[in-house]
């Protein structure tokens, strides 16, 4: 255990974030992220790899913590993962681009988990949230892991490690071995977004917030884990990040007030983050087109990681099913051009098979343009250009759009969100109790009514 390592600097950090006051406008970035996290939860019922998680919770109970949409409840880290698996299903969650992409709600569910197995209060369920963005998107900063074939969740065995140690109460030393545990231990491969992608898409994440509340189970009791677990001869380091370094002094404070929550991004549409803005330029030409059947070509100029990850293999090209779908460029522009908007039923089976957008997704080419890469991460643009069978280009660019940095969305926004998904499966006196708890979140004792409220007759 030495002050020099990567993971006791992190230890530290997440063992002092307990008794820092966070700002008013942090704690409101907290409540905006759990209520799109829950219209997430709300949309994902029902879907078939859910109803399997479920059944899963349903065979391993304990009075510990609750599934959402039923009234099991089950061990934190089966309900992390069910819970998890419901936020990240539609890929409709918030996310973060630095080096390495990556979705900071997802560990949410996991914190509320451990937060109600643990007897913790709405403020330090926040502190917890905070406390995990922050080094999930400092991590997402430091390095690129798609690159070297690994999976960004693996960031969440760290930031999760820390956050489940924090509600835990453990000290340092053992917020240490957490993270040497869950890193150590529970490596996932990128070809979980790879190719025809599968049901794990969306449980890779969730998978990783699990196996980091074991770690911290483990710790709590006396176990270790391998150190040090970046740095050694055989660590995260030389065999999957690559050398870098964290200053965890210029991490977010209430005296700094950088708090990397401020620089997540929340989502429109119920797709991949780095595509919106061609979505929204693709609506913008519909706008300015008469006939979408009078499209010759289309061109979509993005950025190198889009042009690798959104349009790199033929599935990508022709999709199957609704995780390759919401990962397809190609797929995605078709679709807005033909519908004039994409909703949770725009990855249905009938439109992903639509001979429509299979013939309109011929005519695409996707091609990186280095000054679109120059802008990225920061700006996650993309330009659409669309010749007519007349000889006519019809051209839109955009550079950001609405739920950025710039252009957040409002109050009024995740409500909407919220409504909208929870309208097939809780009544409006529901939702207004939802609604209400999460806007007194940073006061609540119990989560019991939340769930509760969640829950389907």
């Amino acid at each position: 255990m030495t002050d020099s390592t990567v993971a006791m600097r992190l230890a530290r950090y997440a063992h002092a974030f307990r008794k820092q006051h966070l700002p008013e406008a942090i704690i409101h970035l907290v409540r905006q992220r759990f209520i799109d996290s829950l219209a997430c939860v709300l949309g994902a019922y029902g879907a078939d790899p859910v109803e399997a998680a479920v059944c899963y919770a349903a065979a391993n109970t304990a009075k510990s913590s609750s599934v959402f949409g039923t009234n099991l409840q089950t061990t934190p880290e089966i309900a992390a993962f069910t819970n998890g698996l419901m936020v990240r299903f539609l890929d409709y969650n918030d996310g973060y681009m630095g080096l390495e992409p990556g979705h900071p709600s997802d560990n949410i569910p996991a914190c509320l988990a451990v937060a109600q197995a643990e007897g913790a209060t709405g403020a330090e369920l926040i502190s917890a949230i905070v406390l995990a963005y922050e080094i999930q998107m400092r991590l997402q900063d430091a390095a690129s892991l798609n690159k070297r074939g690994w999976d960004h969740v693996n960031y969440i065995n760290v930031a999760m490690a820390a956050a489940a140690s924090n509600l835990m109460k453990l000290d340092v030393a053992q917020t240490e071995q957490a993270i040497n545990i869950a890193v150590s231990g529970h490596l996932a491969m990128r070809q979980v977004r790879s190719g025809a992608l599968s049901d794990w898409k969306g449980c890779s994440a969730a998978n990783a917030a699990r196996n980091a509340i074991f770690a911290a189970q483990l710790a709590r009791h006396g176990m270790t884990g391998p150190s040090p677990v970046f740095e050694g001869e055989m660590g995260f380091f030389k065999q999957v990040s690559g050398p870098f370094d964290l200053e965890t002094n210029r991490f977010g404070t209430p005296d700094n007030g950088d708090y990397a929550i401020r620089r997540s991004l929340t989502k429109t549409f119920p797709t991949n983050g780095e595509l919106h803005t061609a979505v929204w330029a693709a609506l913008d030409i519909r706008k300015r087109i008469d006939d979408v059947k009078a499209i010759a070509t289309i061109t979509i100029e993005t950025s190198e990681f889009n042009r690798r990850v959104l349009a790199d293999t033929p599935e990508k090209w022709l999709p199957k099913t609704r995780e390759t779908a919401d990962h397809s460029l190609p797929y995605n522009v078709a679709r807005a051009l033909l519908d004039g908007d994409l909703t949770v039923g725009s990855y249905c089976p009938e439109k992903i098979a639509d001979p429509a957008v299979i013939a309109l997704m011929d005519k695409v080419s996707v091609v990186e343009d280095p000054a679109l890469t120059a802008l990225f991460p920061r700006h996650l643009a993309n330009r659409v250009s669309v010749t007519l069978v007349s000889g006519e280009q019809v051209v839109s660019e955009m550079i950001t759009g609405p739920g950025s940095v710039e252009t957040p969305m409002t109050d009024h926004d995740f409500e909407r969100k919220f409504r909208r998904m929870a309208l097939p499966h809780i009544d409006a006196s529901a939702q207004a109790e939802v609604l209400g708890f999460v806007a007194g979140l940073e006061k609540q004792t119990e989560f019991t009514s939340l769930f509760a409220a969640m829950a389907v007759s």
